[in-house]
C-alpha cells in the first residue's frame, strides 16, 4: 500500500506539539511512508478579513498513493490537504487523527473531503460528523513508551518539574517557597528550552533525562486560572503522559473527564493539590517527605503507561477503525512493549 503521511511537524516544529509529531513518524516508519509537510503562507490582510481563522499553506508535490493519512495538531490541520493539487484524486483514502478535537471552531471546509477521522474525545464525536458529514471514531492521544520509557531508575535530585503551562499563583507560590537558598528543595520550571525551530528536537530528549530525574511533575487542567481566550477543555494532554512514563509522582489538577477517568484509571495515578497554592506548597512538601514510600507508585505509573498508553496502541486501533492493513513490524514492536512494561 502507498502511503503518506502529511502533518505540521517538519516545516512548522513546535515544543508543545512533539508527542503529536512523534505520532506521524511512527506511521511513516511502520507504513514506510512519503512523509509530507506544508510551510505556512502568511495571510493578505484581504483574505484574514474574510476567512480570519482560515490557513495558507504552500503548495506540496507528491505523485499520490492508495492512502493519506493526516496527523492534525488541532481541527485547523485538517486544511493541510489543500497544499497538495487534486488530493481527492491523488489518493485512495484520506483519514486523520486530530489531537485538539474539542476547539470545534477550528473546522475548515476540507474536513467534508476525509472519509474518517479520529478524535480525541468522546464528546468531540457529534459536531464533525453532523456538520461535514464524515464518519467520525473516538481514540485518545498517546506516548512513546519504547523510545522514553526510563532504561534504569535514577535518582532524583529535582524535587519538582513544572514544564509548559502552570497556573500563575501556584507558580509564583512555588517560586517564593521553594527557590530560596533556605529551602532543600528544588523546582525547576519552565522555560526549559526552545519554543520553535530545529533546535526543539534535540531538547526533547532533554526533558525526558529531567523528567526522569524528577520526583513530582506538576499537571493543571486547562479550566486552572485560564489564561486568555484560548479554548479550553478538559482532555489528558501529553504532559500527564510523559511525566507518568517518567516515573513522576504527578500532581495537580485531574481533568475531570470521561478520558481522564479512561485514562488515568489506576490509584495514585495523579495526586490533588489544594485550591490554595500556600496549602498546595505544603502538600508538595508533605509528598517529599515520603519519596522513599513511593518508590512503587513510581513503577506502577510507567508500567500502566506502557502498557496501556503507547502510540502503538492507538496506532492498531486506528489501523482498526479505517479499515487499514496493520503493519508487520507493529506486532513486534508490542510484543518489546510487553517486556518493557514487565520489568517494572
Amino acid at each position: 500500500m502507498k502511503t503518506a503521511i502529511l502533518y505540521a511537524g517538519l516545516a512548522n516544529p513546535h515544543v508543545g506539539w512533539l508527542a503529536i509529531d512523534e505520532l506521524a513518524e511512527l506511521l511513516a516508519s511502520y507504513f514506510q511512508a512519503e512523509r509530507l509537510s506544508p510551510k505556512l503562507i502568511p495571510g493578505k490582510w484581504p483574505e484574514r478579513l474574510i476567512h480570519p481563522g482560515k490557513t495558507a499553506f504552500e503548495p506540496l508535490r507528491t505523485s499520490g498513493g492508495d492512502l493519506l493519512i493526516v496527523i492534525a495538531r488541532n481541527p485547523g490541520d485538517l486544511g493541510m490537504i489543500a497544499s497538495i493539487a487534486d488530493c481527492r484524486k491523488k489518493f485512495g483514502k484520506i483519514c486523520a487523527f486530530v489531537t485538539d478535537s474539542y476547539f470545534h471552531a477550528g473546522y475548515v471546509g476540507e474536513t467534508a473531503e476525509f472519509d474518517a477521522i479520529t478524535v480525541t474525545a468522546h464528546e468531540d464525536i457529534a459536531y464533525p460528523g453532523d456538520r461535514y458529514g464524515i464518519p467520525v471514531h473516538q481514540l485518545y492521544q498517546g506516548t512513546d513508551a519504547l523510545n522514553w520509557a526510563p532504561q534504569k531508575l535514577h535518582n532524583r535530585e529535582i524535587d519538582i518539574i513544572g514544564f509548559g503551562r502552570t497556573p500563575r499563583s501556584y507558580h509564583e507560590c512555588f517560586t517564593q517557597r521553594f527557590h530560596p537558598a533556605s529551602s532543600p528543595h528544588l523546582y525547576l520550571h519552565s522555560p526549559l528550552g526552545n519554543l520553535t525551530g530545529p533546535g526543539i528536537r534535540p531538547e526533547r530528549g532533554m526533558l525526558f533525562k529531567l523528567l526522569h530525574r524528577s520526583r513530582i511533575s506538576l499537571a493543571f487542567h486547562l479550566y486552572v486560572e485560564p489564561q486568555g481566550d484560548r479554548p479550553r477543555s478538559m482532555m489528558v494532554t501529553s504532559r500527564w503522559l510523559e511525566s507518568l512514563l517518567s516515573g513522576c509522582i504527578v500532581a495537580g489538577k485531574q481533568p475531570v473527564s470521561r478520558m481522564a477517568d479512561d485514562m488515568l484509571f489506576w490509584p495514585g495515578a495523579t495526586t490533588e493539590l489544594s485550591d490554595n497554592p500556600e496549602t498546595a506548597a505544603e502538600e508538595l512538601t508533605q509528598l517529599l517527605s515520603r519519596n522513599d514510600q513511593l518508590e512503587e507508585q513510581r513503577r506502577i505509573n510507567i508500567r500502566q503507561t506502557i502498557t496501556h498508553h503507547d502510540w502503538r496502541f492507538r496506532i492498531e486501533t486506528f489501523c482498526t477503525l479505517m479499515n487499514i492493513p496493520i503493519p508487520p513490524a507493529l506486532h513486534q514492536d508490542k510484543a518489546k512493549l510487553q517486556e518493557l512494561g514487565e520489568k517494572y
